[in-house]
């Protein structure tokens, strides 16, 4: 079914993708199927306090300020970023890491299926706490 609503004041592309995306009905992310994805990380991101390898460690990195663990040698764009590891920033910078944060040291092509990544952010919720 497809609604149409008509907004006083607000036009443009930017606002109806908005609520085009809004509307649509959210799916279950499947953290089993992230775990499976998480392979992919694994090479460079621990799971494990104070344990980093490539990347840091990604024990606790939910509403964590980027670029401040001790002990790992952050590029300068995600120092200065201020970014807080959210489930969105964090799709974001799966998605693209580049494009969202240029200058990052983050040597990822991307995961470009929204499902994939959504899987794997509801396996870190679990695992990284």
């Amino acid at each position: 079914m497809t609604k149409t609503a008509v907004i006083p004041g607000r036009r443009g592309a930017a606002f109806a993708f908005a609520v085009v995306v809004a509307a649509r009905p959210s799916v279950a992310a499947d953290a089993v199927r992230g775990q499976q994805l998480y392979v992919e990380c694994i090479a460079c991101h621990s799971l494990e306090p104070g344990i980093h390898g490539i990347g840091p460690s990604l024990h606790g990195v939910f509403n964590r300020q980027a670029g401040v663990l001790e002990g790992f040698r952050y590029s300068p764009a995600l120092r200065r970023s201020g970014i807080i590891w959210t489930a969105d920033t964090l799709d974001a910078f799966i998605a693209e890491s580049q494009k969202f944060l240029p200058g990052n040291r983050m040597p990822f092509a991307g995961m470009p299926e929204a499902a994939d990544r959504a899987d794997l952010i509801a396996y870190l919720q679990q695992a990284a706490q």
